[in-house]
């Protein structure tokens, strides 16, 4: 089955004859089309991409079986005729990406339209969809996970005390760039000592010193698809605590990948990794769930927390990264990129997890 006829297959569901999209990502999945702004219309007879002048062309190039039309000026100007030419009566909106200003302006067009339609908020048909990826998005996919496996190979022996973390994150971006990403997915993390508390710390002008966790939080992106991996370093031996603590932390992220399994809830696979760190005594520096969905966005569906009930399926990619923080001292946290395969997780990220350096060298 193609994606539009996947997504025409849930209108029922949702109580709606059309569907209007705004997501950049769920444009693209659906229609081929990468310009940065658009609308798609989807009804069960048509589908129409709707561009301004700077997009017209693109359009027509990127997605043939798209009727491309030309606008002009603020969408309400525009929508009402497009919906009643295509007989839609109710029509889904995405609730999670679109403006409350650009809502307001819908529901006025549909009460002014002489063809009155509603307006339906809806959670994304199109996301679930992309969770599930084909063989070229797999394929995408693991480019993207082995650009960022060979940059970190790079950057290691480039850790040495003095270097500043913006110092090392902008020699991974270069990296990165060299070895054949698109922009990146999403802004590096280098964080270290008490930095590496926090879980989405952006690099500073701190020098990295010997002894400290060294967080290294990183992705590529190839063909529009991203990786996502990070890695925690220390430049010694490491003290009784940072050794304990990253044994525990690789314990739990190692012995997800072996039981994650098809068809397992994502709220199961989030509570196997949560009890084994907080057996080890270490459950309230855990505070972010297991992982994420990676496909176009470095973050999608599903999401793998406490509370989640997604379902683990074949040919899913998402993280598992369990970590734990410790305010003052540092943190540690150990994420892959995997794909359920043959009913079983397999890690697309493979670079190494040995933590030590020794002037330049991994012991």
């Amino acid at each position: 089955m193609d994606r539009l006829s996947a997504l025409r297959d849930s209108f029922a569901s949702n109580g709606i004859d059309g569907l209007l999209i705004g997501s950049a990502s769920n444009r693209r999945y659906l229609s081929g089309f990468t310009g940065s702004a658009g609308w798609l219309l989807i009804s069960q007879q048509r589908s129409c991409l709707a561009v301004d002048f700077r997009y017209v062309e693109q359009a027509g190039q990127q997605s043939p079986g798209f009727e491309v039309l030309y606008i002009k000026g603020d969408i309400s100007g525009w929508l009402a005729d497009l919906v009643a030419g295509m007989g839609i009566g109710r029509l889904g909106v995405e609730s999670d990406h679109i403006s409350l200003t650009i809502y307001q302006s819908l529901c006025r067009a549909a009460q002014a339209s002489s063809d009155r339609f509603q307006i339906i908020p809806i959670k994304s048909p199109a996301e679930p969809l992309r969770a599930v990826k084909d063989a070229g998005e797999l394929a995408k996919i693991t480019r993207a996970c082995a650009i960022a496996d060979r940059a970190l190979e790079q950057i290691v022996p480039a850790i040495g005390e003095g270097l500043t973390e913006k110092q090392l994150a902008w020699q991974l971006e270069s990296y990165l760039r060299q070895q054949g990403s698109e922009t990146l997915p999403f802004e590096l993390i280098v964080a270290s000592g008490p930095n590496s508390a926090l879980p989405h710390a952006r690099p500073t002008d701190k020098p990295i010193s010997s002894g400290e966790p060294i967080i290294i939080d990183m992705g590529a992106r190839y063909g529009g698809y991203c990786s996502d991996m990070t890695r925690t370093y220390v430049i010694g031996m490491g003290d009784e605590r940072f050794n304990n603590i990253y044994n525990v932390v690789l314990g739990a992220q190692t012995s997800a990948i072996a039981l994650i399994r098809d068809g397992m809830s994502t709220g199961t696979a989030d509570g196997l990794v949560r009890d084994m760190i907080d057996k080890a005594g270490y459950g309230e520096s855990f505070g972010h769930g297991l992982g994420h969905g990676v496909g176009l966005d470095a973050h999608e569906w599903p999401r793998l927390g406490p509370s989640s009930d997604d379902i683990l399926a074949e040919n899913m990619v998402f993280t598992i990264e369990p970590g734990i923080y410790l305010p003052g001292w540092g943190g540690i946290r150990i994420e892959d990129t995997v794909t359920i395969a043959g009913g079983k997780a397999l890690a697309l990220t493979k670079a190494g997890k040995r933590t030590r350096l020794n002037g330049g060298t991994i012991l």
